[in-house]
């Protein structure tokens, strides 16, 4: 990273600096990280402990963890090697290995914010399979799909 990670935020924006929580003014701001070491994400990319409840947001917010510094870089690496591996496994469709392959390749290049990119489409995929999994469980059951 020679020039630096660059951030770009909305108006009002908050992000998070290596636990200290900042907010941008009313302008579209672009700014510029010199420190290879900052532990950064914006806050709408982050997810709240209590929202991984699926294989996929666990792997979501393992990856957010680390970008913000507060997990150990190589047991979040092997939750996600695993937990990516399986995925893969349970997703045959091409688009969405393409995804998993993705944060594959983010991860071995330890590039975590890009993990979390990778897989934020993944969340919308498994939500639907999990509803058309309850809509199927239901309908066996003879219950009304409420």
């Amino acid at each position: 990273m020679t020039g630096g990670l660059i951030i770009r935020l909305r108006p009002y924006e908050k992000f998070l600096v290596n636990g200290v929580v900042i907010e941008n003014g009313d302008k579209r701001t672009r700014l510029r990280i010199k420190s290879q070491d900052a532990n950064i994400l914006r806050l709408r990319d982050a997810m709240h402990p209590s929202e991984a409840t699926t294989p996929v947001k666990r792997l979501y917010y393992a990856a957010q963890l680390v970008v913000t510094g507060d997990a150990d870089v190589e047991t979040a690496r092997v939750e996600l090697i695993r937990g990516l591996e399986s995925l893969y496994e349970a997703l045959p469709d091409p688009r969405h290995r393409e995804k998993i392959e993705e944060a594959q390749r983010n991860l071995n290049q330890n590039e975590y914010y890009r993990v979390m990119r990778a897989l934020r489409p993944l969340i919308a995929v498994e939500e639907q399979l999990l509803l058309f999994a309850r809509a199927r469980e239901l309908k066996q059951l003879g219950k009304p799909l409420s």
